[in-house]
């Protein structure tokens, strides 16, 4: 079976009558459109949706931030219904270039599973090469709820962030996976404050892809833009984005470079931006 994080079109489609594969769509859009429209409309074959507000994130408010994470029991019942066994491969995949998949992978690791991969290219990579879709929901039974061991990956808070963003390099790095005019302070479309945590550097994780919505860059161009990051000598390292998802993008990337020892800032920018004690950057 697949080691690394990242499985290919070709992986999946020779993998797709096995019972131990699980594929998961995981299509979502800030605004307008729906994920389960677009995959009522077409998805690859044997793929179950899941709802990244509804599945794969807590209640807002009980936070922190926009996305929190789901409870144990709330995900166990994800899996469950998924037919996710302890030995299951999970594929993710998107049309974002794995910006929303990488929170399911993560996700995964988190509550102590280590079958979690996301579809390298996404649906459009599986278009590309000819495959077919299919309109048809899947025929699952459901499987007995894990018993999930949160901490798998590591998480941390404001207060966190705060201290380590403070030590700066080598002792600590903090990596904001947003856009760069959300970043820069010059656009904030949704949350209370804009700009960023003072000292983070900016890592777009649209920047992990060859194109907007394509594959993941080769090991080595990916090992060159966080080397020039810092992120591989720093020895703390924490990514953020908006409320938590697609720095899970960035988490993505440093898995495949060997660094699975960095952090997720649970509530991200949704968090902090809120709490009008905490300083912000701009530019």
């Amino acid at each position: 079976m697949s080691e690394g994080p990242l499985v290919t079109v070709d992986w999946l489609a020779a993998h797709a009558t096995d019972p131990r594969v699980r594929v998961v769509d995981v299509r979502w859009y800030l605004s307008g459109k729906r994920g389960v429209d677009a995959y009522a409309a077409g998805h690859i074959p044997g793929a179950s949706f899941v709802d990244l507000d509804a599945e794969l994130a807590g209640d807002p408010a009980r936070g922190p931030g926009r996305h929190p994470l789901p409870e144990p029991d709330k995900f166990a019942s994800l899996l469950a219904r998924l037919g996710v066994t302890e030995d299951s491969i999970v594929v993710a995949y998107d049309d974002a270039g794995g910006a929303i998949a990488a929170r399911m992978w993560w996700l995964l690791r988190y509550f102590g599973h280590s079958g979690g991969r996301v579809l390298d290219g996404g649906l459009g990579g599986w278009i590309a090469s000819g495959r077919a879709l299919s309109t048809d929901p899947p025929h699952i039974t459901p499987t007995p709820p894990l018993a999930l061991r949160p901490g798998g990956a590591p998480v941390v808070d404001k207060a966190d962030v705060a201290r380590l963003a403070a030590l700066g390099l080598p002792a600590a790095l903090v990596l904001d996976a947003r856009a760069r005019e959300r970043y820069e302070g010059r656009s904030e479309p949704i949350d209370a404050r804009a700009g960023h945590v003072p000292g983070a550097r900016n890592a777009p994780f649209v920047e992990n892809l060859v194109s907007p919505g394509g594959a993941f860059l080769s090991r080595d161009a990916l090992d060159a833009r966080y080397r020039t990051l810092g992120a591989l000598d720093a020895k703390n390292v924490v990514c953020y984005c908006g409320s938590g998802v697609t720095a899970c993008h960035d988490l993505l990337a440093l898995a495949i470079l060997g660094r699975e020892d960095v952090a997720l800032y649970e509530g991200s920018w949704s968090d902090w931006a809120r709490d009008a004690s905490l300083s912000i950057e701009t530019g």
